[in-house]
């Protein structure tokens, strides 16, 4: 009865006074749930061809291409890669006359090192809010059903805190959860069934390490990843900590609601919402199943277009030949998030090591409790690493005889630096490979 009274009269309430959405947008993508492939590519499509005209005629910085032909899909291969660094610099060119005191401005986590932000209106905002929200009732969750939320917005302020209360969230910081806590949150959910948590894979990670070191026994309704990246290894221990599914989704700060989890291991992008391409160094497209630079399109952001936006992210496309058949949704499938650019390793033959190359080795080693890979020539990386009980410096060789399996080539130097802590990035969030080659 109470999430039936948030949706029908409190919520909508809200939105009149406000000005907002939320809810109507929350409906119409229940309802996008249902379309078949045929008209989700035709709604792309349109949405596509709606957004690049709009951007070539009102938008100072796509003032000079030019749209050839009817097709949307190759109308977009001549318009420029935007960058982090137009966001921040050259903002005004991809705004009309500068309408950014009208709009709502959105920043960037500054995980890639570069500040940005984004102007969206109120309708745009109530978009992404609605996806959001969506993406969470994928997992079972309603509004005004109990959550656990980790963040960084921790001044809530009157509107975020009425919205706590209605959405009954319990709300905490995302990157500095204290031992009291920790402690604290681990007996509010001790031995209930009812609480849902969402929140930043890393932070996720900590509270189940937490709840599986003291023994407390946690039954959640599920588990919503987002924000930064979702570790096997923290997958592992999170279903373990909490004896429920994990749901991964992926997005920006940036207004940018790219994939989520359902039924399979892969994610299911919102086509209609967003357009994705995945290039390689040159911008040219890889084939499916291949690694390359993500770059999305926004296609309901007409405030401040996003338009092949490169967010800092490698990623795969999954092969049309290898769909599931049998798969509850139509959306395209992304197979696989491999991280930042920066999360690679690169080899003198011309090979990448992605995190998981990493991470597959250092779970099975426990006397190991954090590492960190930097690489800052080509032909040698260092692997700062923090002790923990049971540890031997035979170790090392064995890890780095596992690492040689994946590099194949002896000239290739491994140095480690034992170290008492490994700092996160400014953001708050954990890397666990840093490449600075330029």
């Amino acid at each position: 009865m109470y999430q039936k009274l948030l949706e029908y009269i409190l919520l909508p309430i809200g939105d009149f006074f406000n000005n907002t959405s939320y809810i109507k947008e929350l409906k119409y993508w229940r309802k996008v749930d249902g379309y078949s492939e045929d008209k989700l590519e035709k709604l792309q499509k349109e949405n596509l061809k709606k957004i690049l005209i709009h951007a070539v005629n009102n938008i100072p910085n796509y003032k000079d291409v030019k749209l050839k032909g009817t097709n949307p899909y190759l109308w977009i291969n001549d318009f420029p890669v935007l960058t982090k660094n137009n966001l921040r610099y050259d903002s005004e060119k991809l705004l009309i006359d500068d309408n950014s005191i009208n709009l709502i401005k959105y920043s960037s986590s500054g995980s890639s090192g570069i500040q940005s932000a984004v102007f969206m209106s109120k309708k745009e905002q109530s978009i992404i809010r609605g996806i959001l929200t969506h993406w969470w009732e994928w997992s079972s969750y309603r509004v005004g059903k109990p959550i656990v939320q980790t963040g960084m917005t921790l001044q809530r302020g009157l509107v975020k805190t009425l919205k706590d209360y209605f959405f009954r969230t319990h709300y905490i910081n995302a990157f500095s959860l204290s031992e009291t806590q920790l402690k604290s949150l681990a007996k509010k959910l001790d031995g209930t069934k009812k609480y849902y948590l969402s929140g930043y894979a890393s932070s996720l990670n900590v509270i189940a390490e937490y709840i599986l070191k003291s023994n407390y026994k946690v039954q959640l309704k599920s588990v919503i990843s987002l924000g930064d990246k979702l570790f096997p290894h923290y997958r592992k221990n999170v279903e373990k900590a909490f004896n429920c599914k994990v749901y991964d989704t992926y997005g920006s700060n940036e207004g940018l609601m790219i994939a989520a989890q359902k039924d399979l291991d892969y994610l299911y992008i919102l086509s209609p919402h967003v357009f994705i391409e995945i290039v390689d160094e040159n911008n040219s497209p890889v084939k499916d199943g291949e690694i390359g630079s993500i770059l999305v399109t926004r296609l309901d952001g007409f405030s401040m277009p996003l338009i092949r936006y490169k967010l800092g992210d490698l990623g795969v496309l999954l092969p049309k030949e290898k769909y599931p058949k049998k798969r509850e949704f139509q959306y395209p499938l992304l197979q696989q998030i491999v991280g930042r650019e920066t999360d690679v390793v690169f080899l003198p033959s011309g090979k990448k090591l992605i995190v998981h190359s990493f991470t597959g080795i250092f779970e099975f080693i426990p006397e190991i409790k954090q590492f960190k890979v930097i690489q800052e020539e080509i032909d040698k990386i260092t692997i700062e690493y923090i002790k923990d009980s049971g540890f031997k410096t035979e170790i090392l060789e064995r890890i780095t005889s596992e690492l040689q399996k994946h590099i194949q080539d002896n000239s290739f130097k491994i140095i480690y630096n034992e170290v008492d802590f490994i700092a996160p990035t400014k953001s708050g969030k954990p890397q666990i490979v840093e490449s600075k080659l330029k």
